[in-house]
């Protein structure tokens, strides 16, 4: 196993989905969970990696499949005695093991859970590209069962995962904007030294054909200067129906003195941490503060569980259902169990806002000359998405609380991008400086 970890502090900075990329891995292994291949040469084996690069412990999952040859020389991880040591997802054997596990036919320490019944047999999978945080498998059958979608997440942390939870209650209470689940997957292990635990490693779900997501649906119509004010007010109006059905599906709470003491605290110290990695930021963090404080003053509405990391790559279109939300698992960089608290609906509307305002700005960086129609474009669409969630949710919209959370995710970005996209990170500083003016 030394060797497999050697090759895989090599591997895994390659990887979209590595966190960590500024150090280099220091890993050990936490689990090790066999699944049943029914494919004689293929090996195939689940990896729950432990890194604590920089001072940070982060688990990772790492499916692998052993077998004589590579069918795709590009997921080698590593050479082996046996043969080579692939990237499972990209391995027919691992793909229909997951499946396989959802429906129930798992190893020791991994428990699946089907939503509705499942034939590994009846698909053929292919490796959804482009994503950064996790890698997703979709199914399709050319027996008419229903085309899945499964996430394999890579950072692991223990408890309930978000993803599932919210999308399986959603799906269950009739909401009509989420994907109808599957199932999913649990592992349970005990590290050295701790107390057993268990944690999602996959979801599996319905999967949409012949969709585009908003984001690029967006895009194109900024870059041609497009109308999309339709379209942002019946996005608005799916949002607030997936908060309505959230708010009846889960618990909520009022939002107490201690409860606003302590997401004030979360915008505090997330701006304290982004100054420190983004030095251009110093310059507006009093008036960053400034609208902090404002909304502080302000009646703050119910706190419910929410999207959590809601933009414009998390909605698609179906021609028969209307704008679909996907992908619950809440920021990327907020630990787990943060992810999972009530919060203000409000983060959601602050979450697409940006994502409006984030495609103007890539039409402004490809062409600075368009940089005043994608700007008008952007308040339109933005404007419309407003007017239409506020048509289904009572009351007036909190403006300073909103001003607030808008102001925090384009701070989040700032960090984001330092770290993954720097040519983009001008986006995020350009709205710090107009939003804290």
């Amino acid at each position: 196993m030394e060797r497999v970890l050697e090759s895989l502090t090599t591997w895994m900075p390659r990887q979209r989905w590595y966190a960590n990329k500024a150090h280099t891995p220091q890993l050990a292994l936490d689990a090790r969970w066999e699944l049943p291949s029914a494919d004689p040469d293929a090996t195939i084996a689940v990896l729950l990696v432990r890194d604590v690069a920089g001072g940070e412990t982060v688990r990772y999952q790492v499916p692998v499949v052993e077998r004589p040859t590579a069918l795709t020389p590009a997921t080698v991880i590593a050479r082996t005695d046996a043969g080579v040591l692939v990237d499972g997802p990209h391995d027919p054997a691992y793909a229909r093991a997951l499946l396989a596990a959802i429906a129930g036919d798992a190893g020791d320490g991994i428990r699946g859970t089907a939503v509705a019944p499942i034939d590994p047999d009846a698909y053929r999978a292919k490796v959804l590209s482009g994503e950064q945080s996790n890698t997703s498998i979709v199914y399709r059958s050319d027996s008419g069962a229903l085309p899945l979608i499964c996430k394999v997440f890579r950072q692991v942390s223990a408890g309930i995962h978000p993803d599932v939870e919210l999308q399986v209650a959603l799906a269950q209470h009739g909401c009509r904007h989420v994907a109808a689940a599957a199932g999913w997957i649990d592992g349970e292990w005990a590290a050295p030294g701790e107390a057993a635990q268990t944690a999602a490693l996959a979801f599996a779900q319905e999967f949409l054909t012949g969709v585009e997501d908003a984001w690029r649906v967006a895009l194109r119509a900024a870059r041609s200067g497009e109308p999309f004010a339709d379209e942002a007010a019946s996005m608005g109006r799916a949002v607030a129906d997936v908060h309505a059905h959230l708010a009846d599906a889960f618990p909520g709470a009022t939002a107490s003195e201690a409860a606003r003491d302590g997401i004030l605290a979360v915008w505090e110290r997330r701006l304290a941490m982004a100054v420190a990695e983004v030095p251009q930021l110093a310059a507006h963090a009093d008036g960053i503060r400034a609208v902090y404080r404002r909304a502080a003053d302000t009646d703050w509405p119910p706190l419910q569980r929410v999207h959590g990391d809601l933009h414009l790559g998390q909605v698609i279109h179906t021609p028969d259902r209307g704008w679909l939300l996907l992908d619950f698992e809440g920021e990327p960089l907020r630990p787990m169990p943060e992810r999972r608290e009530v919060d203000l609906s409000l983060r959601d509307v602050a979450g697409i806002l940006r994502s409006f305002d984030y495609a103007a700005g890539t039409v402004q960086l490809e062409d600075p000359g368009l940089a005043d129609r994608a700007a008008e474009w952007s308040r339109t669409a933005r404007d419309a998405f407003l007017a239409g969630y506020a048509e289904a949710v009572p009351g007036p919209l909190d403006e300073p609380l909103l001003a607030a959370l808008v102001l925090d995710k384009a701070v989040y970005e700032t960090v984001y991008e330092a770290r993954n996209r720097p040519t983009w990170i001008e986006i995020p500083l350009r709205a710090v400086a107009d939003l804290s003016a």
